[in-house]
């Protein structure tokens, strides 16, 4: 067990210290290094070769969960066993899980997605709020999506609440960040995918779209702010606005909510007979 090595027990120990850094954006930035918190995501990131650095547990969480650790080390982690208040003193929630992991950034350039000819893409331009961030992203890796870009104006993908809210989907597909949208959107033109905004107040129907057939191919879908949504100019750039149905009382959906409905509306639309899930035979 690994009980064998020293226990760190100062807030002030530098290992500590610089991790604790990792929760301000600058740091991240500077270092390229951000937390991986609890052992889902701990485990997703030791499941990938030089992406996991360094690992925080607690005696008890090490005991628990002996097989994340052991992989931790397989894959060349430094691993500290760590009291119940250095974990605390790292963590960025109010009940920590005896887990804390130090990651290498993950982002793919936006080339490189395009390359790959993707199929089916989530946008996010001018997304704040980190836990919808990740919240999108964890339904576009649930929905089978290729890639997700979020544009210049939009929150970190590191920042802890976004790493939190994409529960391990972070390191299950590619994305892409600080992208102009209007490079984003005429890059996936230019790559065969259609652009379709969704927007409340949109001029076409989600479910018409699903009838009428037209959202088998290669799509992105383009979301925009929790709170005014997306503006103009970035609804022009798209080949059609798509409203969600609302057929309650309901004032709206969020913008995760949204987002799952649109990106699962293509998902099957893609896979139903006919429908086209690559753009390379085109």
């Amino acid at each position: 067990m690994p009980s064998a090595s020293p226990e760190l027990i100062s807030p002030r120990s530098p290992r500590v210290a610089a991790a604790r850094r990792l929760a301000k954006r600058n740091f991240r930035g500077k270092e390229r290094l951000f937390l991986a918190e609890g052992p889902q995501a701990v485990r997703e990131a030791a499941g990938f070769e030089d992406t996991l650095v360094e690992l925080f547990a607690t005696v008890e969480a090490a005991e628990r969960y002996a097989d994340i650790i052991a992989e931790a080390r397989a894959v060349g982690a430094r691993v500290h066993l760590a009291s119940e208040q250095v974990i605390a003193d790292i963590s960025t929630t109010v009940t920590p899980q005896g887990l804390v992991g130090v990651c290498r950034f993950l982002d793919t350039s936006f080339e490189e997605i395009l390359a790959a000819r993707p199929r089916l893409v989530a946008v996010l331009a001018h997304v704040r709020d980190p836990g919808n961030a990740g919240t999108v992203l964890r339904c576009a890796d649930a929905a089978g999506a290729e890639a997700v870009v979020l544009t210049d104006a939009s929150v970190d993908l590191y920042n802890p609440k976004a790493v939190r809210a994409s529960v391990g989907s972070l390191f299950h597909l590619p994305v892409a960040v600080g992208v102009p949208v209007e490079r984003a959107v005429a890059g996936l033109k230019d790559a065969g995918v259609r652009i379709l905004a969704a927007d409340g107040a949109g001029e076409d129907d989600l479910d018409d779209e699903l009838d009428k057939g037209t959202m088998g191919g290669p799509t992105a879908w383009v979301f925009g702010n929790e709170a005014w949504g997306l503006p103009e100019e970035t609804r022009a750039l798209a080949d059609a606005v798509v409203r969600v149905p609302i057929h309650g009382k309901a004032e709206s959906l969020n913008l995760a909510t949204a987002a799952a409905v649109c990106l699962y509306a293509s998902a099957r639309a893609q896979r139903a007979s006919g429908g086209c899930r690559s753009v390379t035979e085109s």
